[in-house]
């Protein structure tokens, strides 16, 4: 059993050494009226090092561009276009070309002169939407809590740091309160990055993020050795949770959000983070019942807890963790 244990691993890690984080981004589409028939087009399409993803904005009929320009900025196209819609988008659809073949999704905001604004989540489940007279803070929420949920599932970085939280704290006391350090930190800097406060570049931001997995996954291979991080791990878990706020925060200034509703987008994006969490620490722990369901014994002890299953696996999950975020260091060090 142990060996079997040993070469699942092995293949994860195969698999996970060239991933990437944070490798499938979302586009963004803004549609924003000047006057009656008349709207700007802003179109942000991700890109894979120098190469545009393949989707395209398929726009109503009634809809024709006057002038257009793109450029690359961060590590997306931009494209901006004059559009004139003769009796306007409401009523009309609005599809994405493409969209259908990728694992990415697009956020489309409509702003109306009057400043109502319409905001929808295309998938590739759901590559279309019909544009509406108005919309409610409703439909706000929803778009921007998805948007959240699937940030951090998708989120490698962020979901191996809260791996190595779950399995360098053995105790549940120890863990809600360590949890909830980092959720409250990431909410700060989420908030003050989102509204313009601190403003700090990207890359470093992300290359410190791949360091404070490297440093949780050591600690846990320290299991005997007096650490920071075992005497008071929510201290630990808060400095760090303000830097990975900063890298949910680049996520959501690239989609961007409605002037007329920050405060209501924000929050549910970062209840969208929360709740994707809280899925993934769910799944972790369902994944520890299940060994411990099957007898799976990798050790002489009878310790029927779920936290006897991450003792007996902790050492080649840390070496895994450790090695990902050291090849993250080394790869977002060289992008600076």
């Amino acid at each position: 059993m142990r060996r079997s244990l040993q070469a699942l691993l092995c293949a994860v890690a195969l698999l996970g050494a060239t991933a990437q984080a944070h490798e499938v981004r979302p586009g963004f589409l803004q549609l924003r009226q000047i006057d009656g028939p008349t709207y700007d087009l802003l179109w942000k399409v991700p890109a894979r090092g120098d190469r545009r993803l393949g989707l395209y904005v398929r726009l109503p009929q009634n809809c024709r561009s006057t002038e257009s320009g793109t450029r690359f900025v961060d590590n997306a196209f931009i494209e901006r276009a004059r559009l004139r819609c003769e009796g306007g988008l409401t009523g009309q659809r609005v599809a994405i070309d493409g969209l259908e073949g990728t694992r990415t999704d697009v956020l489309v905001r409509i702003e109306r002169a009057d400043g109502t604004t319409q905001t929808a989540r295309l998938t590739p489940e759901e590559t279309a939407f019909t544009v509406t007279a108005a919309q409610g803070a409703l439909a706000v929420a929803g778009a921007y809590f998805g948007l959240g949920v699937e940030h951090i599932l998708l989120g490698i970085d962020h979901l191996l740091f809260v791996l190595a939280l779950l399995f360098l704290v053995r105790s549940w006391p120890r863990l809600i309160a360590t949890v909830t350090a980092f959720t409250v930190a990431h909410s700060l800097t989420l908030a003050a990055a989102t509204l313009g406060w601190v403003h700090v570049p990207q890359p470093p931001v992300e290359a410190a993020i791949a360091l404070s997995i490297a440093f949780v996954a050591a600690d846990i291979l320290r299991a005997r050795q007096d650490s920071l991080t075992r005497r008071a791990p929510w201290i630990v878990a808060f400095a760090f949770g303000l830097l990975h706020g900063l890298g949910f925060a680049s996520a959501l200034r690239a989609v961007g959000v409605p002037e007329h509703a920050v405060p209501l987008a924000l929050l549910f994006f970062n209840v969208g983070v929360e709740a994707g969490q809280l899925v993934f620490v769910a799944a972790v722990f369902g994944l520890f019942w299940l060994l411990k369901t099957l007898r799976l014994r990798w050790s002489m002890s009878t310790d029927p807890h779920s936290w006897h299953v991450a003792a007996v696996v902790s050492t080649p999950v840390a070496y895994l963790i450790g090695a990902l975020a050291v090849f993250w260091v080394f790869q977002r060090t060289a992008g600076f």
